[in-house]
């Protein structure tokens, strides 16, 4: 398990910070239908009971956005990659299909409303990640997104610098099919209430569809 820490910085601007890390063994596949089918039972269901102006309200995203406003970021421009998920769905658009890891991941993130990072550990340089704000021009690449202005984010760092934010996760460690190894970070900025829950339900996936025993859990803040 990697060593986590939070710089002086977030825990200046977002004092109730709390994480928990997952870390485990799995092997990934290209598509998995029963994981589908669970993302589709909650499709259907956040789009019959939500709104897109109630997303925004959902306590863990609401946190985050305050998180993100505290530390000199737009949050309407530069939204958390669980927000944007369930804006997606409500938008009548389907979930893009990337791979089973990233799947569960963002089943998790639409369930809780937590953003969280998935990296694959065999690419993360160093053993310690810590928890800081992007700088101005920062390199950084999200996946998908192409460069991506980090600054005012907050941002996970490796040895080499940034890998994850709340809005996009770094094209150098991503998950893809020759993932072996996979550390999926849930970030708290409305403290510790509901992480473990978020933490045992990766774990619960992972043993369910990525060939898996769940992993350790590590919480830090």
């Amino acid at each position: 398990m990697y060593k986590i820490s939070v710089s002086d910085e977030i825990r200046k601007y977002c004092p109730s910070f709390r994480g928990v890390a997952v870390y485990a063994e799995v092997t990934n596949t290209i598509f998995c239908e029963e994981l589908w089918n669970e993302i589709d039972v909650f499709t259907r269901k956040l789009v019959s009971t939500t709104c897109a102006e109630d997303i925004k309200l959902q306590p863990v995203i609401a946190a985050t956005r305050e998180a993100y406003k505290r530390c000199g970021k737009d949050p309407s421009r530069y939204r958390p990659s669980a927000e944007a998920l369930r804006r997606r769905l409500v938008r009548g658009l389907a979930l893009y299909r990337i791979n089973t890891l990233v799947d569960i991941i963002n089943l998790v993130s639409l369930c809780t409303g937590y953003s969280i990072g998935g990296f694959d550990t065999d690419k993360i340089q160093g053993d310690n990640l810590e928890l800081g704000i992007g700088h101005t021009d920062e390199p950084f690449e999200g996946i998908g997104r192409g460069v991506l202005n980090i600054e005012r984010l907050p941002v996970y760092r490796d040895r080499a610098g940034g890998i994850g934010t709340p809005t996009s996760d770094h094209e150098r460690t991503k998950l893809d099919l020759e993932t072996c190894h996979i550390l999926a970070i849930i970030n708290g900025y409305n403290g510790s209430e509901g992480l473990e829950e978020a933490a045992k339900m990766i774990q619960d996936l992972l043993r369910k569809y990525a060939f898996s025993d769940g992993g350790d859990i590590k919480f830090f803040k």
